[in-house]
Order: structure tokens, then sequence, then C-alpha cells
């Protein structure tokens, strides 16, 4: 990152055309580091785009940072122990907290969540209709003690507590490490909550390769998370990549015409069939047929994800590892609101 910093600014340096972080893509459009791209915006995918990752990249209504591909976050389960406690798929939140409270013993997590697992503990608060931080007149304040964020963080600091036997001090790591079956063939894990792709990485060992494992569908299921009311899903925090033309590269009608091509329903295709999540919703289709059972509920979650605050500074705070403090101390059993008010003065300042 610091190289593209020193980069981006120089004309003889910058990359014409540049791939970010959708978390990132904010810092960069609020120092005018991306061309504006509003004079191409309908023609490359417009309101067919992947809304929250528009919002990411956008300053004052202005787009710079076109959504490149996302990486849903699911829940993967243990459908053999969902089943022997007589559980269905949940229909709500309140539901699906409920059942992973249930399932919690002292040698396996109803739900791993780890207790610095802010991309994930989001959620809660993005459910409850809260925010990390908002907007008024060009100026961002944190929001971790409006009423709808602190009924968020307590979900998420009742549900590390009834439901998970991570660490406090574990962050967004390999849950899915917890799902599969340990040593003792048992798992320490009854339901997690990945990226898409984590799909690879669970499953029953394999006997002739002790470090392969293979999906089996009767011991694993996926779901979206859902929302606070039947048929909704939550807003999870979805990963992936903005993509941007540097506003001093010298080339900007050639870097235009790559980000044609990059939207171009041949190229958007091309990436849904290996396994990214097209930017252009219209395009899913190719993305779910790969893998119907992970990237069908994938598909649904990105469109009902939210990102991060859009503020100019939310990539240095986030760097700072500010969250990953902040939500171990509620996970710890801190005091909701004075942990609210105090990391709120972090975000303003």
């Amino acid at each position: 990152m610091t190289k593209l910093t020193t980069a981006l600014p120089d004309a003889a340096t910058t990359p014409d055309v540049t791939e970010i972080g959708n978390t990132w893509a904010s810092t960069f459009t609020g120092v005018g580091a991306f061309a504006s791209l509003d004079d191409i915006y309908e023609e490359l995918g417009g309101e067919d785009f992947l809304q929250s990752f528009v919002e990411a990249g956008d300053v004052e209504g202005e787009h710079f940072a076109m959504p490149y591909y996302f990486g849903s976050r699911l829940i993967f389960y243990r459908k053999d122990v969902w089943e022997a406690a007589n559980l269905d798929i949940p229909e709500t939140l309140d539901e699906f907290n409920d059942a992973v409270k249930s399932l919690r013993t002292d040698d396996m997590s109803g739900f791993y969540l780890g207790g610095e697992d802010w991309r994930n503990g989001i959620s809660r608060i993005f459910a409850n209709g809260g925010e990390l931080a908002v907007e008024d007149g060009g100026e961002w304040s944190g929001a971790l003690s409006s009423p709808e964020t602190q009924e968020g963080l307590k979900a998420f600091q009742e549900l590390f507590a009834d439901a998970s036997n991570a660490p406090v001090t574990e962050s967004d790591s390999t849950p899915w490490v917890n799902i599969n079956d340990n040593d003792d063939g048992e798992p320490e894990a009854a339901t997690i909550i990945a990226q898409g792709w984590a799909y690879w990485s669970i499953g029953i060992a394999d006997e002739d390769d002790e470090e392969a494992v293979e999906w089996d569908d009767d011991t694993f299921g996926v779901f979206a998370l859902p929302g606070a009311s039947a048929d909704e899903v939550a807003p999870v925090f979805a990963g992936g990549s903005n993509i941007a033309i540097s506003a001093a590269s010298e080339k900007q009608d050639l870097a235009r015409d790559l980000m044609r091509i990059i939207f171009s329903e041949e190229y958007q295709t091309m990436l849904a069939e290996n396994g990214l999540g097209p930017a252009n919703t219209t395009l899913m289709d190719a993305f779910v047929d790969l893998n119907p059972v992970v990237n069908e509920p994938a598909a649904d979650a990105a469109l009902g994800s939210k990102l991060t605050p859009a503020a100019p500074g939310w990539a240095a705070f986030e760097g700072a590892n500010i969250l990953e403090e902040f939500f171990g101390k509620i996970a710890e059993g801190g005091d909701v609101a004075d942990l609210a008010a105090e990391y709120d003065e972090l975000l303003n300042g």
C-alpha cells in the first residue's frame, strides 16, 4: 500500500488502472488519487453494479472506483450436528442466534466467532440498523454510541459469550479448521462464517492425503446469514475489490478503453466462471452455475452486503487495528456504552 501511495501521484510511475481493496477505496478517492468515472459509469454497468461497492468508491455522489469482484461471507454448518439437534435452517437472525447458542458444548462452539473478529461482528450492528460512522455535511463522525449500534454490539457480546469457544484475541482467521473433524474425529465447531472460497478447505479427510479434505453434501451445508425478518439476508461485510483509473495517468482514453473491456459481458462472465463474484449483478448466473451449493447463497448475501464507511480516513483507522481492540473488549464483557463512547472519540480524532 505504501508503494501504491508513492506511485499514484507521479505521472511517470503511476499505474493507469488500479485494483484496490474495497475498504481502502475511499481513502484514495478522498485525496483525489483517482479520476472521475461519471462519464462512463452507466456504460460500464450503472445501476446493475453491486451498489455497496459503488458507494465505497464514491465521493459526494461522484463515481471514482468501480466494483470489480466480490467474495461474500456465508454460514457453513455441520448438517450432521444440526440434524442431530433437530434444528432447521433458521429464517431470522434471532432464530440463528438461538440455534447456535443451543449447540454449544464445552468441546464445540455452536458458532465459532473470534472476540476480535469485527469483520463478521459488524453484521450484528448493521442488522440492528446501526453504523460504524456517519456523514453529515461532508464530515464523518463515529456512530458507535447510537442506540441501534449498541443493540448490535450487545448482540455480538451475547453471541460470543453463549455460542463461541474461540479466543477473545482471535480475529478474522481460518474457522474452517474448526468445522472439520479433528484428530478425535469430532468437529470443534458446528457452525462458522467465512468467505465462499472456504468451501475448498471444508470437508472430510482424504484417506490417501492427510492434508486434503473433500466436501461432503451429507455432512456440510451452506446458507446466507438471515436478517432481522424472514425472507431477508443480514447485511454482511463482503470482501473483494474496486478498480479505478489514476488521476495522474497520461493515458486517460486508453484507460477508459481498458475499463470497457473489464466490464464487458465476456470479461465479467470469465470472472464468474472462475469463481469470483461479478460486479455486474445481471451476470450472476455463470457464477451460481459454477457451484450452486455455495454461489447461490453467496449471490444473495452479496446483494444485501454492506461495507465499511466511505470516509477518507477509514483505511488508516482500520490499519491501526483499533476495531480489533474495540471488539475484543466488547467480547470480554466490557460495558458497551462506555466503550462505544471511548472509541467514538478515536473515530472522531
